[in-house]
């Protein structure tokens, strides 16, 4: 900005120009200007600079921290069709359904899932998604406690349950995949066939290892042990049967001993916000000009 310029008093006097020519001397038009106070210029100087500093917001942000962690990717197929209904488990000297005692046992199993993703998929006569990949484990054993028998349909589509499956692991990053299927009838023959489901399994680089819930009776109602063990056998899995909660649990067990894959996991990087620092130096400016102000308005006054 220009300096200032303010007008002075001045006496008038009528001889002036007669003064001008008699000393040989010429006026020239002039203005007082008032003097700049640098001492107080470069305090506000500084002060503006250091607001607009902390406005900046400075910050240090350190390294971020690479941490290999480890987690295994489940997907768990249930079979909910009407035959899971069947009384012939018992837990604890009651009798309870297949159903039943599966959920009490599959909840164990989730609780020891911490790190790891899990996606729940019931099916019957379709497949249906009940919960995708995800590590809260709590949502996972809420939305398993939530379904009954028959709510995806009366009959058993094995080869549904697994190519429906086999789309919730198109987006997973990780190469080792685990998709747990549990079923106590065999497949309706309707839509895609086990084997050919297992096969594209396979191709995909995803582990099917199955458990069979209940006995093999041989009858077309009953449970399809060689299906299962082909599937599993096509994908190097492994097959279990469970007749009983105890041998389900030592299924889980088993399946417990899979070794995680391990993948590197960015971690957000740590900021130090520094704004605090030029917005107190201002303050300090402030507060310090006001009392050299305030001296030497008591000196010249």
């Amino acid at each position: 900005m220009p300096p200032l310029k303010q007008r002075k008093e001045a006496l008038k006097y009528p001889g002036f120009r007669e003064a001008e020519t008699a000393s040989g001397q010429k006026a020239s038009s002039g203005a007082w200007i008032s003097k700049r106070n640098i001492l107080q210029w470069s305090f506000l100087t500084l002060i503006w600079l250091s607001i607009l500093t902390a406005f900046a917001s400075p910050r240090i942000v350190g390294e971020p921290e690479m941490k290999v962690k480890t987690a295994r990717n489940f997907v768990i197929a249930a079979d909910i069709s009407f035959s899971m209904a069947n009384r012939d488990w018992v837990i604890d000297g009651e009798r309870v359904t297949r159903w039943e005692g599966v959920k009490q046992v599959l909840r164990q199993f989730i609780e020891k899932r911490e790190g790891d993703r899990l996606a729940l998929v019931f099916f019957g006569s379709n497949a249906y998604l009940q919960a995708p990949l995800t590590t809260e484990l709590d949502v996972i054993d809420f939305m398993l406690d939530e379904t009954d028998v028959g709510m995806a349909g009366q009959m058993t589509a094995i080869g549904k349950a697994i190519g429906y499956s086999l789309d919730i692991f198109k987006g997973d990053s990780l190469d080792q995949k685990v998709l747990l299927l549990l079923t106590d009838g065999q497949d309706d023959g309707r839509g895609i066939f086990p084997s050919d489901a297992a096969k594209m399994a396979a191709r995909d680089s995803v582990t099917i290892y199955t458990v069979g819930i209940g006995e093999a009776t041989g009858r077309n109602d009953g449970l399809d042990e060689a299906t299962l063990k082909q599937i599993a056998e096509i994908t190097g899995g492994e097959y279990f049967l469970a007749q009983d909660p105890e041998q389900l649990q030592q299924a889980y067990t088993t399946l417990n001993e899979l070794e995680p894959i391990e993948f590197e996991a960015e971690e957000n990087a740590p900021v130090t916000l520094l704004f605090q620092y030029p917005l107190a130096l201002a303050l300090v400016l402030g507060l310090l000009l006001a009392l050299i102000r305030g001296i030497q308005k008591l000196i010249t006054g």
